[in-house]
């Protein structure tokens, strides 16, 4: 089984199921955060809507500068649901697409590097950045936006089984 074909199913559940939280962030509450130092709401919203997308230049390029020249790349921020999950639905497609046309030729173990100013913060095969710097990131702030969710009293959606408010999954 060719290497991309093993992950498609991962990607395409967990993106279903991020798009389940995304739908569920409070227009009303974009500002809030539960601590000075956590993302506000909005921006964490915004945060995971792009990450899918970035399968596209993981496979298209060596490496990414986030802030080349020190200034850090722009980032679209969704002013309400509808942007959001338009944004998130535009990044999933990218993604998928890059990911399905991925082949086990494309140099899934060659490395590839995040950089900030030009400096290196990580490099790793792309089937680690694969899973980790996409699939597991998503997961993780995933998971915080579950929690936001929760603080504001809003139904916090089934995952990998059921929450405590929905009993289906």
């Amino acid at each position: 089984m060719p290497i991309n074909q093993s992950i498609l199913p991962e990607f395409d559940r967990e993106m279903a199921t991020t798009r389940k939280f995304l739908e569920r962030v409070p227009e009303d509450r974009l500002d809030w955060s539960p601590h000075p130092k956590s993302m506000k709401l909005g921006d964490l919203a915004s945060h995971l809507t792009h990450m899918p997308g970035w399968l596209g230049f993981t496979f298209a390029q060596d490496e990414v500068d986030v802030a080349p020249g020190g200034k850090q790349m722009p980032m679209p921020k969704g002013k309400n649901r509808q942007e959001l999950l338009a944004m998130f639905d535009q990044s999933v497609a990218a993604g998928r697409a890059a990911l399905a046309a991925a082949t086990d030729d494309t140099a899934w173990m060659k490395p590839w590097a995040l950089k900030s100013n030009g400096q290196a913060l990580f490099s790793m095969p792309r089937a680690a950045v694969v899973r980790t710097f996409v699939l597991s990131h998503v997961i993780h702030h995933r998971a915080q936006l579950g929690v936001y969710l929760r603080l504001n009293d809003i139904p916090v959606p089934a995952t990998y089984g059921p929450s405590a408010d929905e009993q289906k999954f």
